[in-house]
């Protein structure tokens, strides 16, 4: 036989191009081998008829959390079973020493093997990390955890220098676990973006798929504003929250990421979840004032189907914040317009004993950060986006092609010979209204309960292997680690 499988009478959905075209698509050992108007049934060991559904390479949700507020192997079952629903083949958790996680400290050489032994055997898709350098060790580490781990992504969180995960903060040190007398301040990002700048010249070989993200807010800004929305008290839920995190407290943080990166020479930035029209404009400003810096910019799916009016109120709790309608709107303009270079989850599984609080469940404040959404990344983007006039081109870049480049998951992100044999299967005018009882996930609720989308994924393949299949997880958790840059 000459493929394992034939996914037959598929419009096959690829980024880069303009159209969408009826292929059959052969696969052998996990890999895609041919494409072609036509290919026998006979030449296969099985056939799977596509129905004249589109065919989406599989999707790179390259902003999960796996493993925050759940033990890391349990979670991986879940939230993997999540992703695989919504059409993710490919994973890529942030990961960090301190409070939540693993909630434990340490060099990365001890920290990190445990990582990766409670994930091996969890995950039902394709899996892998960025890392958050914390403390001065973990700097020192960084050109080991490249060449030993193939982790080529690092993370700077901007606000924890003195804010926490939920709110206003007096004791960062204890929350991340950081060693007596050392701060996780402005001249610490300095040092890790110095740490990857030079290990961007050092491994030229693997020099694009190297890089620093951000999460870009100003902990001063957002600690005096939070103390002025709450001494005032007339606002509340998602709007105070909104109000306590503003919008210029990101454009600062986006003006002060940049010029670290021009001044270390750090060239690859990736600005984190941009949640407003002031985030996107300072982002184009640096764009002008530093075009050697090779800035990416992201949007999470819950930001793009969410706004301050929502009415989930603390369940839609997330940082950045949530934000009105017009920002919402300056969001989707951007997709639209070729600003945004791709769209995630932000998944964070943080189920309703501890996403509220018990006894005063509707106190914003009081709520943690994070939920899910992985699941309906690719219908978010195809009901709306598809509303909007984004073409599916265009959404197979956002979800597939762009974030698998930039990450150096270089068999990802493409229907094509030599690609791993990721697809996933969608009717696109069959529509569902969200409903987290019937999600994978463990969580138990969603911000989107009762919002109708169009575009319902039917089955997910990982390598060749159907592991999803109208509302079905199949087989085992045979997801693999992606050592980065991975070709397979």
């Amino acid at each position: 036989m000459k493929y394992d499988l034939i996914i037959g009478n598929a419009r096959v959905v690829r980024p880069a191009t303009d159209d969408v075209e009826r292929l059959d698509i052969g696969i052998r050992d996990g890999k895609i081998v041919k494409l072609h108007a036509s290919i026998d049934a006979s030449e296969g060991k099985s056939f799977f008829d596509a129905e004249n559904k589109l065919a989406f390479p599989g999707l790179v949700d390259a902003h999960m959390h796996t493993g925050i507020y759940n033990p890391l192997d349990e979670d991986a079952l879940s939230e993997s079973r999540a992703a695989a629903m919504g059409g993710v083949t490919s994973s890529i958790n942030y990961m960090r020493t301190g409070q939540y996680y693993l909630n434990k400290c340490g060099p990365y050489r001890e920290f990190y093997p445990d990582v990766l032994k409670l994930s091996e055997g969890h995950f039902y898709v394709d899996y892998a990390y960025h890392l958050a350098p914390m403390m001065k060790e973990h700097i020192d580490e960084i050109p080991d955890l490249i060449e030993k781990y193939g982790v080529t992504s690092f993370k700077i969180f901007m606000f924890y220098g003195s804010h926490g995960l939920h709110g206003r903060s007096d004791d960062q040190g204890s929350f991340l676990m950081t060693p007596p007398g050392e701060v996780y301040d402005l001249a610490h990002f300095e040092f890790i973006m110095r740490a990857v700048s030079r290990c961007i010249k050092a491994y030229p070989e693997i020099a694009d798929y190297t890089s620093v993200s951000l999460h870009c807010e100003t902990a001063e800004i957002m600690a005096a504003y939070t103390k002025l929305v709450e001494e005032d008290g007339k606002l509340t839920g998602l709007r105070a929250y909104h109000e306590s995190r503003p919008p210029h407290s990101e454009g600062l943080a986006i003006a002060i990421a940049a010029y670290l990166a021009h001044e270390t020479d750090c060239c690859n930035i990736n600005l984190l979840h941009l949640s407003s029209r002031k985030a996107l404009d300072a982002a184009d400003r640096m764009t002008v004032a530093f075009p050697h810096i090779n800035f990416k910019r992201e949007v999470t799916i819950g930001h793009l189907l969410l706004d301050v009016d929502a009415p989930c109120g603390p369940h839609a709790k997330v940082n950045p914040p949530i934000r009105p309608r017009e920002d919402v709107e300056a969001l989707w303009a951007a997709v639209k317009d070729g600003k945004v270079d791709w769209v995630v989850s932000d998944h964070a599984c943080c189920r309703e004993e501890m996403k509220v609080d018990q006894q005063q469940p509707d106190k914003i404040f009081l709520a943690k950060s994070g939920f899910g959404g992985t699941e309906y990344l690719l219908s978010g983007l195809l009901s709306e986006g598809s509303r909007r006039g984004i073409s599916l081109n265009r959404i197979a870049e956002l979800v597939c092609w762009n974030p698998s480049r930039r990450y150096g998951l270089l068999s990802k992100g493409d229907i094509a010979p030599g690609f791993d044999a990721d697809v996933v299967l969608v009717d696109p005018e069959m529509s569902f209204v969200v409903s987290a009882q019937e999600s994978e996930s463990s969580q138990g609720y969603t911000p989107l309960e009762g919002q109708e989308l169009k575009g319902k994924v039917e089955q997910t393949f990982l390598r060749g292997a159907l592991i999803y299949d109208n509302g079905e997880i199949k087989g085992k958790p045979d997801g693999k680690y992606l050592s980065r840059p991975y070709s397979g």
